[in-house]
């Protein structure tokens, strides 16, 4: 797995994961500030897709091309735990246990460790998986309404105690509320690529078991241990 793929994956996981309801008439930047202050677990499906322009020989008029797409089922626990199960067309899993950051890929029989912070350090999870506010690091701007959701761009603050915009591997960040709850992601990167991500079936607040973030790899599986 790339290492923008594994940063996009934690910061969707690290930015979905945190809500509650509200009322269906608020902004999306109002329903994004409640859902992350008052979600402690969530769980559902989501379908990725790494996207791109089109370039100058191909046709401009049929928006962005898709590159790859993966769908899975997610797992989430504030502060700093996530599953991110990939599906299909491959069995992968990202797994956040609150130190540790495993890399689970059932074809190769490979798990790969590596600390949590380190692994964390370049992406929105950084800072959303922990117990500040959203808008202690990040301006919520609110967008346009499209595609059936309201749109809220998160920009990094610029000051001395927040990241500077140019340590994250994205250059835009916006999440689509709906219904309530965010129902997509995209991430564009410095070279205009976009993963977008949109989520189903989900389940807020849900109770989950204290193993529940725990991996063991099979055995006879190769680990890597990376510091």
């Amino acid at each position: 797995m790339s290492r923008f793929l594994i940063s996009a994956i934690l910061g969707i996981a690290s930015i979905l994961f945190a809500g509650t309801a509200f009322s269906q008439s608020e902004s999306g930047a109002e329903q994004l500030r409640q859902f992350v202050r008052n979600s402690k677990t969530a769980e559902g499906d989501f379908v990725q897709q790494q996207l791109r322009a089109p370039k100058a020989n191909e046709p401009q008029d049929k928006g962005l091309k898709v590159l790859r797409q993966t769908q899975g089922h997610f797992v989430f626990q504030r502060p700093g735990r996530f599953i991110w199960d990939t599906q299909k067309p491959y069995e992968q899993k990202l797994i956040a246990d609150g130190k540790q950051l495993i890399l689970w890929d059932k074809d190769l029989n490979q798990a790969t460790f590596r600390p949590a912070g380190q692994a964390l350090a370049s992406t929105p999870a950084a800072i959303l998986f922990g117990e500040t506010s959203l808008e202690q690091h990040f301006d919520l701007i609110e967008g346009e309404e499209r595609l059936g959701m309201k749109w809220v761009s998160l920009t990094p603050k610029k000051d001395s105690n927040a990241k500077n915009k140019n340590d994250l591997p994205y250059t835009k960040i916006s999440i689509g509320m709906a219904n309530n709850l965010p129902r997509a992601l995209e991430l564009t990167d410095g070279l205009g690529s976009v993963v977008l991500v949109t989520l189903d079936k989900i389940q807020l607040n849900i109770n989950l078991p204290a193993n529940r973030f725990t991996f063991i790899p099979p055995a006879g599986a190769e680990v890597l241990r990376l510091n």
